[in-house]
């Protein structure tokens, strides 16, 4: 995992991939533009996630093969959940493009909610980290029938 910053102020080089912004510096210099802020390509895979995943006609994130061992991870206790499942992150020194790979629900406008996808993530990244968001690409992997289960979902009913 690499790690990228936005960094105000300081008057050290930036530290092998580490990606700075600066800024000046001193007393005269407001507080919120003093000091380095770091942030790694996971948080921005995080909220990516989360903010697609809030769309209505979003099923699930992932592609066939990412969901089944999602499905089968997240039975694990403590191996992580899935909101990293299905999302892919370029992160640069003050840009970020996001590629998704998206399961929708049937009956629903594919273009309406890639739409509103591009927009709930582009909003999210740039409100939380101040990156600019430049392209968000969305695969749409599947279509998720109503009477439709989830593979390798477990049968509640079942004796383990």
């Amino acid at each position: 995992m690499t790690e990228n910053s936005i960094s105000i102020g300081g008057d050290s080089a930036p530290d092998a991939g580490v990606h700075a912004l600066r800024g000046r510096t001193g007393a005269g210099t407001p507080a919120e533009t003093r000091g380095k802020t770091t942030i790694a390509d996971n948080v921005v895979v995080k909220i990516a996630g989360m903010a697609a995943r809030e769309v209505p006609g979003i099923y699930n994130l992932g592609a066939g093969m990412a969901r089944a061992f999602g499905a089968m991870r997240e039975r694990v206790p403590g191996a992580g959940g899935g909101v990293t499942r299905g999302v892919k992150v370029e992160v640069g020194e003050r840009q970020a493009a996001v590629d998704l790979d998206v399961v929708v629900e049937y009956g629903v406008s594919i273009v309406a909610v890639a739409g509103e996808v591009r927009t709930n993530v582009i909003s999210a990244v740039e409100r939380m980290t101040g990156l600019e968001v430049v392209e968000v690409n969305i695969a749409v992997d599947d279509v998720h029938l109503p009477d439709e289960e989830e593979e390798y979902e477990p049968d509640e009913g079942r004796v383990r």
